[in-house]
């Protein structure tokens, strides 16, 4: 592992936050899980569109699983963007503001955020290659207006001739507009094509285009982009929804909206050919009469089963088990190997696996024998441990097990406290109001 990610892994667990990197050095227990949406990341790779949902509870590591497939989805050749589901600046149901967050947040492995400039970049340079591949010299004073003539040619052709008349106005512009030198103006109408609301009109006037996406249109744009990332040379685009318990905690008719939002994303998966939505959810999400199950069409489309206890992983929920004593123990172990200050040798002399064991039970213990939830906790309690010791070569493990855990979240607190993990939002009727997609 690069010297660069592994202090990336070590400053994120030390927050208490999953790093956006390096997942697959210690991603250990969810090899089948894995191994499932892969499977899944191929299906899309072949030209089907689809959704899959994580399911698990506060500790089962939906947000690691959902980092790990960004991981896996560009190592195969993907686009992807991560969106964590808020009540504050994200209302699911607006697909406008869905828009936003997807393609703002754009990511492949040549630029990690804000990549739709790029990607077009990318793809325009595909088709002037094309041409000149065809004898067309770039000298030629007829070379841009083909360039152009080509965009049009493949957003409409691949779209079904969906692509709205903006976003192809907009995108011949972006084109001429770089090629004249202007590149700041040509920045800024990527930005209107992100979704953003903060564009100048007269950089809207320059593409003879009034206000910005809609609700309405925005599902519509997303298919124009999709297209746009395949043409650039990716496999597809692969989204993840996080967080999508979120809301729960909205008023009843938002929440109600938001799950009939969700419904149509699955209802319309199937006729985005290379795009994979991948949502997290907690079991309260799928199962509470708040929630999914709330929304019979929705309930019914990805309802989850097990047969005598044995869920199949290909269902439309895939379930995350909690973590146990043995995989907790694995990961610190995992880690234990990669500290950037320690060598592996001497990390494992100086904390030898018999006092990463008493730290789990220690830890363990602090949460009433719940390990499910303490992987965040400890974590954090474990790296600063091994940061200890990197810090003073003196310095004896065996006196650091005494602690009080801190820094905690209202879950962990629950636990703690002996006072349930989940509890349902108070019942608020809502009307099955959908929104267009």
């Amino acid at each position: 592992m690069a010297f660069r990610d592994a202090r990336h892994i070590f400053q994120r667990l030390r927050n208490g936050t999953v790093p956006d990197r390096g997942l697959e050095a210690f991603a250990v227990g969810v090899e089948r899980h894995r191994k499932e949406l892969q499977r899944k990341l191929e299906e899309v790779k072949g030209g089907e569109g689809d959704v899959k949902f994580l399911r698990g509870g506060y500790g089962c590591g939906k947000t690691f699983m959902a980092n790990l497939v960004v991981h896996d989805a560009q190592q195969r050749g993907f686009a992807t963007s991560f969106v964590v589901v808020s009540d504050n600046d994200l209302h699911f149901h607006k697909f406008d503001e869905l828009y936003r967050k997807v393609v703002s947040g754009l990511s492949t492995p040549a630029c990690a955020q804000g990549a739709l400039g790029d990607i077009l970049d990318r793809w325009i340079g595909g088709v002037e290659e094309g041409l000149t591949a065809l004898g067309v010299s770039d000298d030629d004073s007829s070379f841009d207006a083909r360039v152009l003539q080509k965009l049009d040619e493949q957003l409409v052709a691949l779209t079904g001739g969906r692509a709205p008349a903006d976003m192809i106005r907009v995108v011949r512009r972006v084109f001429e507009l770089k090629q004249s030198g202007r590149l700041q103006d040509a920045s800024a109408l990527v930005s209107w094509l992100s979704g953003s609301s903060n564009v100048a009109a007269s950089i809207k006037n320059l593409a003879a285009v009034k206000g910005d996406i809609s609700s309405t249109d925005a599902m519509a744009y997303l298919r124009g982009i999709l297209e746009i990332v395949k043409s650039a040379g990716y496999q597809g685009l692969v989204v993840i929804i996080d967080e999508a318990e979120t809301i729960l905690r909205m008023r009843g008719d938002v929440r109600g909206k938001s799950l009939n939002a969700i419904r149509q994303i699955v209802d319309a998966a199937s006729s985005y050919p290379g795009m994979l939505w991948v949502f997290t959810g907690t079991p309260t999400f799928f199962d509470d009469r708040q929630g999914v199950k709330g929304v019979e069409a929705l309930h019914a489309r990805i309802k989850y089963e097990e047969f005598n206890g044995v869920p199949s992983l290909r269902q439309p929920q895939l379930a995350l088990k909690p973590f146990d004593r043995e995989r907790l123990l694995k990961v610190a172990l995992k880690l234990r190997t990669l500290h950037p200050d320690l060598a592996p040798a001497d990390a494992e002399r100086r904390m030898p696996r018999e006092l990463v064991e008493q730290l789990v039970d220690a830890v363990t213990a602090g949460f009433r024998g719940d390990v499910g939830v303490v992987p965040r906790q400890f974590l954090r309690t474990f790296v600063n441990v091994l940061d200890v010791l990197a810090d003073d070569p003196d310095q004896n493990a065996h006196g650091l097990l005494g602690f009080e855990p801190a820094a905690l979240t209202a879950e962990e607190e629950a636990v703690l406290a002996g006072r349930k993990l989940e509890e349902p939002p108070a019942s608020d009727d809502f009307g099955g109001a959908g929104v267009d997609m």
